[in-house]
């Protein structure tokens, strides 16, 4: 049996100290699987209270080589700091590298001692500049091993209207979440505390957030993150409040911070009956994605209490409200949340990209295009169709045609501007013959900007579908073993508009053929237009074609090779192995 099909062993699962790890044979998939079972049981006995039971599972959890395995895949493959060095300047790319960190994550911490974080800048949409601070690789795998122990006992307790950073969640959920509570003619709370925190990660108590943290079992080097201090320009300064933005754990502690806002603001819940889950009546609906949050109330009286009682709720945690961007408005006069402007016309609600959304996105634009004067034109088909596509799938929930209409044309005049300004000497009719033409083969189109060499083209907003979000359900989180059923169908409705096939995609139900991971869909959607960008511009290098062998019997009409889906590493380790077939380990339906 060739190695990639064969079941884990028990040396892949539990590392005996005489066997040296091959990172190139792990199975990530089953690798996967154990981490999400543990998870699994963490939150169920987390959900029944039994709080010993939660703290010899997370122990397990933290001793565990499948976690050791995930946490470092995941910083060192995964995320998108995972070339970016902390203070020591070391990242970890070579296969035998990161085996060896497996097995100091799984055996040889335990006298580690958190390192400073170097402090680095980027830029805000208001023209400043926010702090991050980026842990050393070392600090973040074992911050995404600790994520995994501490996170699944969260999960079991979090607000059923808190989406941001957690698994399953995400801005649409958010923003749909509004939408459901001020839709239609008769929507009551319309009143709105548009609600922003004053930097929130810089400023939590430590002292109150691990006194919430109790006796989780990685207690002590939580802390040590918390007060590993700050390395700017060469200067160290001490952190006696915050968690640094930028690390692994920092989203899931603040969080932590966070949790019991609901109940701080009077929000109320129906127990038992039809209406279980449901707000009650008189009740405000807080509405949170990390410290960004929308409390909707029946008058401005009640928004003016709510906003006394959260300010009384976040002093003894260190935070406050941002008053330059904290205000009441009603939902007549419009509000922006999460990229999106949230307003009711003639009684009905209307979510569009915000007018700070579109002013960023053309400038955007406008930029990229002024520095690709000169370059040629795949060059540029190949700079602007990864913005596009990532700012098109983040805004195609909300009412977005005209916003992708407005931005199309600002497209083509930057493009026939970059032709004029390439061959100042040329006609119209001969730069439109050059660069503009029916490109795309389904739209009779014959103003698309492209490559008649190659036929490439720019892509348009305007093709993206509108696709109403769906709303995840209550409390439910991907850790509860109840809902697997619920979360396998949510991940499969989930449809994005990229440049694969997607025929191929869901001829193989999103599956690769080799491995049998799941080539495209990911646990936590991108959260923000430049987070697509990224993502798709991943998936662009993740996937490949492959011609593979069918495994029906030799002589048969059907054995021949077929074209599918594959991920770039397991291609990789499939011509490596030189075999011919390679089949995954459950069915897939394939044709």
């Amino acid at each position: 049996m060739d190695k990639l099909d064969a079941e884990p062993s028990v040396v892949e699962v539990n590392g005996p100290d005489d066997i040296d790890l091959d990172w190139t044979a792990v199975s990530w998939r089953h690798a996967e699987a154990d981490v999400q079972r543990l998870r699994q049981r963490i939150f169920t006995a987390s959900k029944a209270g039994d709080l010993k039971k939660v703290r010899n599972l997370q122990k397990l959890m933290l001793r565990s080589r499948s976690n050791a395995l995930v946490s470092v895949r995941r910083v060192t493959e995964l995320n998108a700091g995972r070339k970016t060095p902390g203070v020591d300047g070391k990242v970890v790319v070579l296969p035998g590298v990161k085996a060896d960190m497996a097995n100091w994550v799984q055996r040889g911490c335990t006298s580690w001692r958190a390192r400073p974080v170097k402090r680095v800048y980027i830029p805000k949409s208001n023209g400043k500049k926010r702090p991050l601070g980026i842990p050393v690789i070392a600090d973040r795998a074992l911050q995404a091993a600790a994520v995994n122990a501490l996170e699944p006992e969260w999960e079991a307790r979090f607000e059923p209207k808190s989406y941001g950073f957690r698994p399953g969640r995400g801005c649409h959920d958010a923003i749909e979440a509004v939408f459901a509570v001020a839709r239609g003619k008769n929507a009551q709370k319309l009143w709105v505390l548009d609600a922003d925190l004053t930097a929130a990660f810089d400023r939590i108590n430590h002292e109150h957030l691990l006194a919430s943290i109790g006796g989780f079992p990685a207690r002590g080097i939580v802390a040590q993150w918390l007060r590993a201090g700050v390395m700017d320009e060469g200067r160290y300064a001490p952190t006696v409040e915050g968690s640094p933005q930028g690390g692994v754990i920092s989203p899931l502690l603040l969080n932590v911070a966070l949790h019991g806002m609901e109940t701080a603001v009077g929000v109320r819940y129906h127990q038992t009956g039809r209406n279980a889950g449901a707000v009650r009546g008189p009740s405000p609906v807080l509405i949170r994605y990390a410290d960004d949050l929308l409390v909707l109330c029946r008058s401005k009286e009640q928004v003016e209490q709510a906003k006394q009682q959260l300010a009384a709720w976040l002093e003894p945690r260190g935070l406050s409200f941002n008053e330059d961007k904290t205000r009441i408005v009603h939902l007549n006069d419009g509000c922006d949340f999460l990229g999106f402007t949230i307003r009711r016309h003639r009684g009905k609600l209307l979510t569009k990209p915000s007018k700070a959304a579109m002013r960023r996105a053309r400038q955007r634009l406008t930029a990229e295009m002024r520095n690709l004067r000169g370059a040629q034109t795949a060059a540029v088909i190949a700079k602007l169709n990864p913005f596009i596509r990532g700012w098109a799938a983040y805004y195609r929930t909300g009412v977005s045609k005209e916003a992708f209409r407005s931005l199309d044309l600002h497209v083509w005049k930057l493009a026939y501007s970059w032709a004029r300004h390439r061959h100042p000497k040329k006609s119209k009719g001969w730069i439109k013959q050059r660069y503009f033409g029916k490109f795309h083969p389904t739209r009779n189109d014959t103003w698309v900007f492209g490559d008649r060499d190659t036929g490439h083209y720019v892509l348009r907003f305007a093709w993206t579908k509108i696709v109403r979000h769906t709303l995840v359900r209550g409390t439910a989180s991907p850790d509860d073993p109840t809902l697997s059923e619920y979360w396998a169908k949510r991940q499969r409705r989930r449809r994005v508009d990229t440049h694969v096939r997607l025929v191929m995609l869901q001829k193989q139900r999103g599956r690769c053929p080799i491995c049998g991971d799941l080539l495209l869909l990911a646990a936590n959607e991108p959260q923000h237009p430049t987070e697509w960008e990224l993502w798709l511009r991943a998936v662009s290098h993740a996937m490949r074609k492959q011609w593979l062998g069918t495994a029906a019997p030799p002589g048969s009409p059907d054995d021949h090779a077929a074209l599918f889906l594959v991920h770039t590493r397991c291609q990789t380790r499939w011509r490596a192995d030189g075999t011919d077939l390679q089949q995954a380990d459950e069915p897939l339906g394939l044709a």
